[in-house]
């Protein structure tokens, strides 16, 4: 077989893609975010999204109702492009689907009163922390990158390091509103609907059309007190992070581990009355990327602590994108490119996928993992063992949770209640790697250990394997009562690696 030269633009794009991210995505992704930044100003201001929200609705209505009166020739999804997504994959599904337009991207509502904020589903993060923090408020659990949005956090699923007092995103939504398959609104909450307000986390767009939710607001302070402490040793690791994820004074729970044997735990509060001297604002173009900052505490024994503007803790892992920036631009923590260049960083990850080329894509998938799996939190020294045997990728992220018994795919299986995401994210550092046999191996340990896996990312489990992992009982249920088969696809069919390229 004779090997295919690459063009030079290919050439370009593999081996020095920072030259187009720099001049090309860096600009394109400030300007986007310049232009939705005053955009959602002006819109919130003038309080116009509640007035074009039924409007919206009823578009998405009609356009059900029209597939209906067609004879309901193939399934539904929305018309949102795949590249827009915040995963690093595209859903390949959206190509034979009927697709619905939507262009739900504002906040309706904050009411204090009643401690709610009323959103579409495609309003972000970013948007949100914008918004609800200058007013004093914000919600309690606002995962970090700023273009994951309510939709997918609800759809798919959302940690933050908060979620180990209030639990996964989906757990502080107190209502959803669908079109159904018929072209009908629903709203569902604990009291109304409640079947269905349990199936929707995680179902992926597959019961109905979201058009709106509600989401429990907190009172929000000016600052995190955030404590770093070194630790070593997997025991000692492990231990310090659960009895830190158990202590109910620290609001905020999270944790890098930079090997095996090396992490820092991070705990945080809010408060309004920091140490001017240990202010640090970490959101600031200039300043090392958070990641780079939190293993410089690596050098010390002790504790250290800092106080961090609270929409900057919001973020803290945007301007890097986690780690993942590294592999598109080398020097990005270079002193000098953050002087100069660092206020037009991160590019917007939907950027990076629309621009992506065959060959970058097979690069990814056959040299990158990108996973955050969900186990219990007795099971972290040898969940990081078996990981690294199989992956050996570091930073790990380390995230706490607590998981309801509440009905619906996800929920515990037998007395845990505590968990932790552990969030891998770069380049393989094992000789044996190889994209499936590797996540299969992993896919199948979590199963066995009775976590989940998060499913923006690859998933390479069969049918059966994913319904083993995930309880599909009510969700089986409502898919029957409400005419689901024929509409929507089934979960398994959005996420699993055939559906995606």
């Amino acid at each position: 077989m004779v090997h295919k030269p690459e063009s030079v633009v290919e050439y370009i794009l593999i081996h020095y893609r920072w030259i187009f991210v720099c001049l090309f995505l860096l600009p394109a992704s400030f300007v986007f975010d310049i232009w939705m930044y005053l955009r959602n100003w002006v819109v919130f201001k003038l309080s116009s999204a509640p007035k074009q929200h039924d409007n919206k609705v009823k578009r998405v209505q009609r356009q059900i109702q029209e597939w209906n009166r067609k004879g309901q020739k193939s399934q539904i999804c929305t018309a949102r492009p795949g590249w827009q997504t915040i995963s690093f994959r595209r859903p390949v599904y959206k190509n034979t689907l009927y697709k619905i337009e939507v262009n739900l991207v504002d906040i309706l509502e904050v009411d204090t009163e009643k401690k709610l904020v009323r959103v579409e589903p495609l309003v972000t993060m970013g948007q949100l922390t914008a918004t609800l923090n200058p007013l004093g408020w914000t919600i309690p659990v606002l995962p970090e990158l700023d273009d994951l949005t309510v939709g997918g956090l609800i759809m798919g699923t959302g940690i933050e390091s908060s979620s180990h007092i209030h639990g996964l995103f989906q757990h502080i939504c107190v209502s959803y509103e669908l079109v159904l398959s018929d072209g009908s609104v629903v709203k569902c909450s604990e009291e109304e609907n409640p079947d269905l307000y349990y199936s929707v986390p995680w179902s992926y767009g597959t019961l109905g059309i979201l058009t709106a939710a509600e989401i429990k607001l907190i009172p929000a302070k000016k600052y995190v007190k955030l404590t770093y402490e070194p630790v070593r040793g997997l025991e000692r690791i492990a231990k310090r992070f659960e009895e830190a994820s158990q202590d109910p004074g620290n609001e905020f729970v999270e944790g890098l581990a930079y090997s095996e044997d090396e992490a820092v735990v991070m705990t945080g509060v809010q408060t309004d009355e920091p140490e001017e001297d240990k202010i640090n604002c970490i959101g600031r173009w200039y300043k090392p990327w958070f990641f780079r900052h939190v293993e410089s505490f690596l050098k010390t024994k002790k504790q250290s602590v800092e106080y961090i503007p609270l929409r900057d803790y919001y973020h803290r892992h945007t301007r890097s994108i986690f780690w993942e920036i590294q592999d598109i631009i080398p020097f990005g923590n270079n002193i000098l490119f953050r002087l100069f260049l660092g206020w037009l960083v991160p590019p917007k990850v939907s950027l990076l996928k629309l621009t992506q080329t065959e060959a970058i894509k097979k690069l990814y998938e056959n040299n990158h993992v990108i996973q955050d799996m969900l186990v219990p939190m007795d099971t972290l020294v040898g969940s990081i063992k078996f990981f690294k045997s199989n992956f050996n990728v570091f930073p790990l992220w380390l995230c706490p949770f607590i998981l309801p018994a509440n009905p619906g795919m996800v929920h515990p299986k037998g007395q845990v209640k505590l968990y932790v995401d552990i969030g891998m994210y770069g380049v393989p550092k094992v000789d044996h790697f190889h994209p499936e046999i590797s996540t299969r191996r992993v896919e199948k340990y979590v199963t066995d250990v009775n976590g989940f896996q998060m499913l923006y990312a690859d998933t390479y489990m069969t049918r059966e394997e994913f319904r083993r992992m995930f309880d599909h009982s009510l969700y089986d249920k409502l898919r029957r009562d409400m005419k689901c088969v024929g509409a929507f696809p089934e979960v398994y069919d959005k996420i699993s690696r055939q559906a995606r390229c």
